[in-house]
Parts: C-alpha cells; structure tokens; sequence
C-alpha cells in the first residue's frame, strides 16, 4: 500500500472497470487515508474514523465491482452483503453481527492461506519423506543374530538408502503417478444441529458446534488414493503442523480491524423512517442495528471479539424511489461520502467489450479457443452488440454492463453449441451476422423482455 498513491489506484481500477472517475477517486482517497492512518500517532490514531462512501447509481454500472477490486488491490478482507437479508430485532432475518462473523471467518482463511503458501517448500519437502516411506516402508530387522536384536548392516543400510534415493527421483520426474498408497485423512463435519433464526442464535450454533467438536474428537479414516493425491493431502497436512493458527487466527483479527471493507449493497430497500406501521417499521429498525457496528463497536466471534472502529463500509443503492436523505440522521452521519455513478452510454458498452484486462470480448475468444476455434469480431460487429445492448435497456430494465453477457451469449449460441464440430475453423462475426441473430429478438419488445 505504501507505493499505491490514489492516482495509482484509479490507474489499477482503470484496468478493470469503464469510467466511472469519480467513485474511484473517491475509493482511492478511501484507501490512501487508511495507510495515513496507519502512520500517525497512537493517541491519535484511534480518533481518526473510516470515511464511508455511499455509491448512488443503477444496477451494473460497476458499484460491487469497484469495491471488490479495491479490496484485492490492498490484500484487505472484503464481504459483501445486502442489507435486505437483515430485519429489525424480533422480526425474522439475519443477525446484523453476522456481517462481522463472516468477515472474521474470510479473513482467516486469507492469512491461513498465505501462511500456507510461505511454508510450502517446507511442507512439500516433508510430504515427500512421508510418502517415500509409504511407498518403501522400512525393512523388517535384519540381522546376523537376531537374539541379539541387531539392526541392518552397513551394506543393508547403504542398499535401502540408495533404492529410496530412486525412489524419490522416480516421483519427482512422474514415474510413479500411477501407484496407490494408503493414508489416514481426518473425517470432515460434526454432529449437524439446525439453530432456528432470531436474535442471538447464530452466536449459540457457534458455540454449540464448538463445543461438540471438543466433545467429539476428530475422526480419522483410512483411503487408498493415487501418488500425486496423496502428495497433495500430505503436504496439506504437513503445511496445517507448520503453521501456528494462533498467530493466523491474531493476524486475522487484527486484519478484520484495521483493514476489514464492507460493501453493503442494496442500501436503499432499508432506507425509510418513520412510517409508525407496517413495512417502514422493520426498515428503520434495521437501520438502527447496523447503526452501531458502522459507529464502531465490539463484536463477539468464534475467534474473538473484534472491533469494529476502522472498518470501511461502502454502501450502495440505486436510490430510484428513495434517496439518502430517507435514511436516518444517525446513519447518513456515518457515510459522509456520497458518489453518484453515471448510466452507461453505447460508447461505455464499447469499451467495456474490449479494453478492461477481462474485457468479454477476450474472455469469449479464450474460452472458444479451447475448442480450436478462432473468433475474430470486426470493429463493426462490436459497434452493433454494443448499439442493441444499449437499445434493449433503453426499451426494458436497465440493467447496465450485465446486458452484454445476455446479448453476448445469445450471438454466440449457435458457435457455442456447435463448437467440436467447427474445432480447426476461423469465425469472423460482423455487423451483418450479429444483425441476423439479434436484430428481430431486439426489435421486438415482448421477445427483448423474456430473452434479452
């Protein structure tokens, strides 16, 4: 993060996403502040709070996917939920501190993961002993005088070395794929008790499936599997003795803390207040239990207690029939960055299909190209995807970017389907033949509405 400057965030979100400017400064201004954060004082850094974003657009104009590049680009533990699934207290729906669980949960698995990785040599070094003496196991004692208890001989010894020291250039150049060994791997799940939902409870089903798992000891069982599984469950294996999940689990914490990005989408079906009866009372209600873990407060999970002081929240709606104001005081205090993202044009559909690192365009030529077929798509051809995607939002639902993988995977059903068949031809796809697929579908409004 220390060489990210916010105009090298925006150039890396750049790769990825269309346009859009705005929100990405803003996003990046985010990230960089955090990294300040990090640099001040101790007295004063804990004074110093998130500032959270609100993103205001329609759907599929890039608010999730700004979010989560984001949270890639700084190694930072990101979830992302919508804040329909929760209801206020007493209603039934999610617990609003199940955001913090998960986020717990996702975090550890990050640094387990990376933890795993740094030990790989290590582990994949040990796996390879253990294997070796699955697949040669020590001879039986020899002995001259086997009252006298005797091991091998120094030739037995050299002799058993040398045949391991084979063995072991064997499985290194895949000699021996296809052997079988048998090994003891741990039995997966516990004893499966359902908690009914409701307040609390998702704190006692962690606390009862803890507490079953000391009660019942990890089952192991025997499985015969082939020479490169094996290795794989046994540097597993070994990677988990090397790694000190205390540390993992510490790390993970303190990652969730300082690091943690929440993206809560769907912001505006909870935004009303006031409304004395009915629906508005469970909406105003889940917004007074989000209020306090996006304030800052002290969340109890099955790894600890974590805070929720400098996590970032970004929240997302596309505010058609409610607007920010609706919220809540409390918690419009609480997103003090408000960023409004823009439709997307036919030009914006243009760039989309071609320039992004997954631009669809490429990711439809890689996945044909599996099949031997070359896909070649003229200037044309993509100025008329681009033109009906945008014609067919125009006329039905705005459904922004995600139109064109609906378009798309309609113009190429036919090469799709037929694709063993034309393995070894080339396909060139222009206007005309993107008009002779589409073009009645997009014409008619009734037909665009079911299948575009």
């Amino acid at each position: 993060m220390e060489e990210l400057t916010p105009a090298e965030i925006v150039r890396e979100l750049d790769r990825y996403i269309v346009g859009q400017a705005e929100a990405k400064r803003a996003v990046a201004v985010a990230l960089r502040n955090r990294w300040r954060r990090q640099h001040l004082p101790p007295e004063l850094r804990e004074e110093v709070a998130p500032k959270n974003i609100i993103m205001i657009g329609p759907t599929g104009v890039g608010k999730t996917e700004i979010a989560r590049r984001l949270a890639r680009l700084a190694s930072s533990p990101f979830l992302k939920i919508e804040a329909s699934k929760f209801t206020e207290v007493g209603y039934v729906g999610r617990d609003v501190d199940s955001i913090i669980r998960d986020l717990a949960e996702i975090a550890k698995n990050m640094v387990r993961q990376e933890k795993t990785q740094e030990v790989r040599e290590q582990a994949a070094a040990h796996a390879e002993d253990r294997l070796l003496d699955l697949l040669l196991p020590s001879p039986p004692t020899l002995t001259r005088d086997f009252e006298k208890g005797e091991g091998l001989d120094d030739l037995g010894q050299q002799h058993y070395s040398q045949t391991r020291e084979k063995f072991r250039s064997y499985l290194r150049e895949g000699k021996l794929q296809d052997r079988e060994v048998e090994l003891e791997v741990a039995e997966r799940g516990i004893p499966l008790i359902e908690i009914l939902p409701g307040s609390g409870m998702e704190e006692m089903d962690i606390q009862i499936k803890d507490m079953l798992g000391s009660l019942f000891p990890q089952r192991k069982k025997r499985r015969r599997v082939n020479v490169p599984e094996a290795l794989r469950l046994l540097t597993e294996q070994e990677a988990q003795k090397l790694i000190d999940m205390d540390k993992v689990i510490q790390e993970a914490i303190e990652r969730v803390e300082q690091s943690g990005i929440v993206f809560l989408d769907e912001l505006d079906k909870v935004a009303g207040r006031e409304g004395g009866h009915g629906p508005d009372v469970s909406r105003e209600g889940v917004q007074r239990d989000l209020l306090p873990i996006i304030e800052g407060s002290t969340v109890s999970t099955k790894y600890g207690a974590v805070r929720t002081d400098h996590i970032l929240f970004i929240a997302a709606g596309a505010f058609h029939v409610s607007k920010p104001s609706d919220l809540i005081p409390e918690l419009q205090g609480r997103f003090p960055i408000r960023v409004e993202l823009e439709s997307l044009s036919k030009e914006d559909f243009i760039r989309i299909l071609t320039e992004p690192q997954n631009a669809l365009i490429k990711q439809y030529t890689a996945l044909l190209a599996t099949e031997g077929i070359e896909i070649q798509f003229t200037p044309e051809a993509i100025d008329e995807i681009a033109s009906l995607a945008a014609l067919v939002n125009e006329r039905t639902e705005n459904i922004g970017a995600r139109r064109l993988h609906t378009v798309m995977e309609k113009l190429l059903e036919e090469i799709s389907f037929r694709g063993p068949e034309l393995r070894g031809q080339k396909v060139s796809i222009d206007a005309a033949y993107v008009r002779n697929q589409l073009q009645n579908l997009a014409q008619d409004q009734d037909l665009s509405r079911y299948i575009l």
